[in-house]
């Protein structure tokens, strides 16, 4: 019997037997007077009946062992459809009649359907388009174990080296096919046309061996070159002879007895991503006076440092393969914004700092005329800007690079949607980047997806989701809450394995996050900009009067409201986007309520404007004239300062130090984080932080050593907590230094972009590998994601533009 049929078994048993218990909570639920329950309002009731007396059982009963595995329920006066989750992404769905108090199991398009109904007035058995990829990945290789979820290349090397190597001879024959066909600007790499047969390829590389063996270790390709030539051999084995021979014996091993770990040991080595395009369309993307602009923040950063560490890595590994004389090549492709607001959004190339060749390429978005868009539009509003800008953007990369990229690699939905666009018409693979689905940020965002159409376009963004993440080769998430969530919640990328849009459709099957595509490489912060306070070699000292005269000054408008009257105070450092999510307000009035961290501590904002006539933003206007009514209601302007400014990164670095150097503390409040790179940032600055316990934070903290945990639905408790940490280090100083010391500890341990580099450069090889000798083509699959694309997402799209 299975988990989810002995539960069920027992929860029939248990309506039988303690009908008036099951009863008395169903009927609880029902008169909370709410068509969907969350988790915790299910469990809040439930404990609520028993803090009253009402029930008398265990709270192992069969009844709380379900509500224990409780994600949601949906009620109306006759029903409740509940949905469990047994583990990460299985889930039973039941239904109770509260008449009969029959339970049974029912299959997720009912539940979805009954959701349908009571969100939208749907009529029981009208039809409703499904989208369902389950049809089109049942001969996939799959995970089975939750806590493999993320590993997918591991996993998928061993299935598919071992599939691909029941017999040697046709494995070898792949291989050998492999890595014939690799060029690079019309220079052939690794083998000759002359190396035709297994036979012949053995014995080229034992004469190889017995030449080399003679050679001394730094021997260059260019003197090994005439005899190795005249074997069959090409450059991209190593650049001298030691690592020449070390290539080549992993693959003689590969061909004697393979296993995934040499395979993947050789495909690291392989010469074959010499050039790279990442798709970021909206915001304002550049290199300076950006941050902090409506839809411009962390991924702008992310994207920055990703480039300028791949870049290195494929440099590197060039040099390592000998093809040092190889230049690589890494684009940025996002919008051009004519109407430029004093930045750099308006130049077509930009190249970017730090990085020999690197660069910018800018593309405008068009009207269906054809006319290019002069002014920025929100991130919400790019979809019907999208497919012009993808055919347009492919023209431009294929002229800029004279030739195919080898990877391209998406962020966040739009950028995601684009690359999977490119990547079909090119032909080349595709990783994607999510940073952030909104469907998780956005409560019963896909129930009520008409009553959010005119400002957020979910509908758009969504399908936009399902498409891509099916299309993509491989994804990214930087933790494993991405895409699993935890045991109490979903993940992100979870969230999309079922969910109704009502009236348009309904996905039964929209993801499966044991896919092995899915893999966990966590990025880092700028180590040249973000380091320790205490390295004071390194510190920028010169731009400490500038500091502060912005934190400490007494000039308010515009850009600046509160003036800190004790300014010896530690500070509370927060520094982010003005949104909803970010919760910046929410710390303001946790701040404001809690007497003894205001006594204890200044708090020091810096995100969006002060004026909110400065904002083109509407939810980042709402935001802020919420941060005045609460600066206003709480009396903050002599105990908290408020920054409207976007500050550089040199500035935004060593204003976490000064910080730290305050012993202050960094706060990062947001209902949910995906990641969390201002979190990397202050701990790799020496900066104890509290952050979010939702999303990537959960996974960077090591709660109680390397920083802290807050709940932002909690803020008293939240508050408090910093509260009793800054009482501590004022009775134990030593204890503000030992969680310095941890957060940089953990740091540089597990988030660098050294290790994110070479990791994501290894995944597009064994990918590539994959899916030139096997089916990760996916071909079906991409047929009906463009059926879908054309039948769903297109109409969508263009209805914006009315």
């Amino acid at each position: 019997m299975s988990p989810a049929e002995k539960l069920l078994t027992g929860l029939q048993r248990y309506f039988q037997h303690h009908r008036s218990n099951a009863h008395c909570v169903l009927h609880h639920l029902q008169s909370l007077d709410r068509p969907f329950l969350l988790r915790s309002q299910i469990l809040d009731a439930y404990a609520e009946l028993r803090a009253q007396g009402e029930l008398d059982e265990p709270t192992d009963s069969p009844l709380g062992q379900a509500l224990a595995l409780i994600q949601e329920g949906a009620v109306n006066h006759a029903w409740i459809y509940l949905a469990l989750r047994l583990r990460v992404a299985r889930w039973l769905y039941l239904r109770v009649h509260m008449e009969t108090m029959g339970i049974e199991e029912v299959e997720v398009s009912t539940y979805l359907h009954f959701k349908e109904r009571l969100a939208a007035g749907v009529e029981e058995g009208a039809w409703t388009l499904e989208f369902d990829v389950a049809p089109f990945t049942r001969e996939m290789p799959k995970l089975q174990e939750a806590d493999s979820i993320g590993q997918g290349v591991e996993f998928l090397n061993r299935r598919l080296s071992s599939r691909m190597f029941e017999t040697l001879e046709v494995g070898a024959l792949r291989l050998l096919d492999f890595l014939r066909v690799h060029r690079c600007r019309e220079q052939q790499l690794m083998l000759s046309a002359d190396v035709d047969d297994l036979a012949g390829l053995r014995a080229a590389l034992r004469q190889a061996e017995d030449h080399l063996r003679e050679q001394a270790a730094d021997t260059t390709w260019a003197e090994l070159a005439p005899v190795l030539r005249t074997l069959g051999f090409e450059p991209g084995w190593g650049g001298r002879a030691s690592q020449i021979r070390s290539t080549m014996k992993l693959l003689r091993d590969l061909l004697e007895a393979p296993s995934p770990q040499i395979m993947e040991a050789f495909l690291a080595r392989m010469p074959m991503i010499f050039s790279v395009a990442i798709l970021s369309p909206h915001g304002w993307f550049g290199q300076s006076n950006v941050l902090g602009r409506p839809d411009t923040g962390g991924q702008v950063v992310y994207i920055l440092d990703q480039v300028r560490a791949l870049e290195e890595d494929m440099r590197r590994r060039l040099d390592e393969q000998g093809l040092a004389d190889i230049e690589p090549q890494v684009v940025v492709i996002t919008r051009l914004i004519p109407e430029a607001q004093g930045t750099t959004c308006d130049q077509r190339l930009e190249p970017i700092a730090g990085t020999r060749s690197a660069r910018i390429l800018r593309v405008p978005f068009r009207t269906a005329a054809g006319d290019v868009l002069p002014h920025w539009v929100s991130r919400f509003e790019a979809w019907p800007y999208l497919e012009s800008f993808a055919a347009e953007a492919e023209r431009e990369l294929l002229a800029e690079l004279h030739g195919r990229p080898d990877l391209i690699v998406g962020n966040y939905s739009d950028g995601n949607l684009v690359a999977s666009l490119m990547s079909a018409s090119l032909g080349i693979t595709q990783c994607n980047i999510a940073h952030a689905l909104e469907k998780t940020k956005y409560l019963y965002s896909d129930l009520y997806w008409r009553d959010l159409d005119s400002q957020y376009h979910f509908a758009c963004q969504f399908t936009a989701d399902l498409i891509a993440m099916n299309a993509a080769d491989f994804i990214i998430t930087s933790t494993y809450q991405e895409i699993a969530g935890t045991k109490q919640s979903l993940g992100q990328y979870e969230s999309y394995m079922d969910f109704t849009l009502p009236g348009l459709y309904r996905v039964v099957k929209g993801t499966d996050v044991y896919d092995p595509k899915y893999n966990i490489v966590s990025p880092g912060a700028d180590p040249e900009v973000y380091f320790p306070y205490s390295e004071a070699g390194r510190r920028l000292t010169h731009l400490h009067g500038r500091i502060e005269a912005l934190v400490l000054g007494s000039e308010v408008g515009a850009e600046a409201r509160g003036v800190l009257t004790d300014p010896d105070r530690p500070v509370l450092f927060t520094m982010a986007r003005l949104d909803r999510i970010k919760n910046l307000t929410g710390l303001v009035d946790w701040y404001g309520g809690h007497e003894a961290l205001r006594s204890q501590a200044n708090l020091v904002v810096v995100s969006g404007h002060v004026d909110p006539n400065r904002s083109g933003d509407n939810e980042e206007r709402e935001q802020i004239e919420a941060m005045h009514r609460l600066m206003d209601s709480h009396g903050l302007d002599g105990q908290m300062r408020w920054l409207g400014l976007h500050l550089d990164k040199s500035t935004a670095g060593e204003l976490y130090r000064w910080v730290a150097d305050r012993r202050g503390v960094f706060v990062q409040p947001a209902l949910f984080e995906a990641f969390g790179l201002t979190v990397i940032e202050a701990m790799a600055s020496g900066l104890p932080t509290f952050a979010t316990c939702f999303g990537g934070p959960l996974e960077i903290i090591e709660d109680g050593h390397s920083g802290f945990h807050i709940d932002p639905n909690h803020g008293a408790d939240a508050a408090g907590r910093i509260s009793e940490f800054l009482r501590r280090c004022q009775a134990e100083p030593a204890y503000w230094d030992t969680l310095s010391r941890n957060g940089l500890a953990r740091v540089e341990s597990h988030y660098t972009w050294r290790r994110y580099a070479e990791r994501m450069l290894t995944l597009a090889r064994v990918y590539g590998f994959w899916k030139y000798v096997s089916n990760l083509e996916r071909a079906e699959t991409r047929r009906y994601l463009e059926m879908f694309y054309g039948l769903q997402f297109r109409p969508l799209a263009e209805a914006m533009r009315r």
